[in-house]
């Protein structure tokens, strides 16, 4: 249970999102500061595939999901260092620090065999191992050893659940049903 990028919904027409609210854009970067003088920025990276973002590539930057083009990226140990076009100061690239940055959603790499991205799991209706249910599942917690998902329970109540193979028994996008079995603590 691999975890990949994360969703972002814009239920807006206007914007060329889908009416029907599906995902159209997916996050892969967070700007946080500039970087030098001509503009460039530290961008955290929130994606599994880095090597993607190159000069050249549109981005949506924001939660009104600003069309722009990378002139640059360049690698740092954690980061990128990302100029996008028009920002020529450091306080023209101020003005997005903290701003998330987008890509659209269609085109994404194939993943292996029981890998997923987050937006296809989110909204998946968790059952046990006799087919009863127990929620949706409602956001994913990204921890250093495997993912948590946070299941909201038809008592409206939340329950966490490791992403482990000895958890989630089976994944069925096509119906969208996640599989669980339910440890027991002693």
């Amino acid at each position: 249970m691999k975890r990949r990028l994360s969703p972002s919904t814009q239920p807006d027409p206007s914007k060329g999102s889908p009416s029907t609210g599906e995902l159209l854009y997916l996050a892969v970067g967070r700007l946080r500061r500039t970087h030098g003088i001509e503009g460039a920025m530290l961008m955290e990276i929130l994606t599994d595939f880095p090597d993607r973002l190159r000069s050249g590539k549109l981005v949506f930057v924001g939660e009104e999901h600003q069309l722009m083009r990378m002139v640059s990226v360049r690698r740092t140990d954690r980061d990128l260092i990302v100029r996008l076009e028009g920002l020529h100061t450091p306080e023209e690239a101020n003005m997005l620090r903290g701003s998330t940055v987008y890509i659209k959603a269609q085109g994404l790499p194939v993943l292996p065999e029981g890998q997923y991205y987050h937006h296809q799991l989110l909204g998946l209706k968790v059952v046990d191992e006799a087919g009863q249910e127990i929620g949706k599942l409602d956001h994913i917690i990204e921890t250093g050893a495997n993912d948590v998902y946070v299941v909201q329970t038809l008592e409206n109540k939340e329950l966490l659940l490791p992403a482990t193979d000895e958890v989630i028994l089976k994944i069925d996008l096509e119906q969208q049903v996640m599989t669980v079995h339910l440890l027991e603590y002693y």
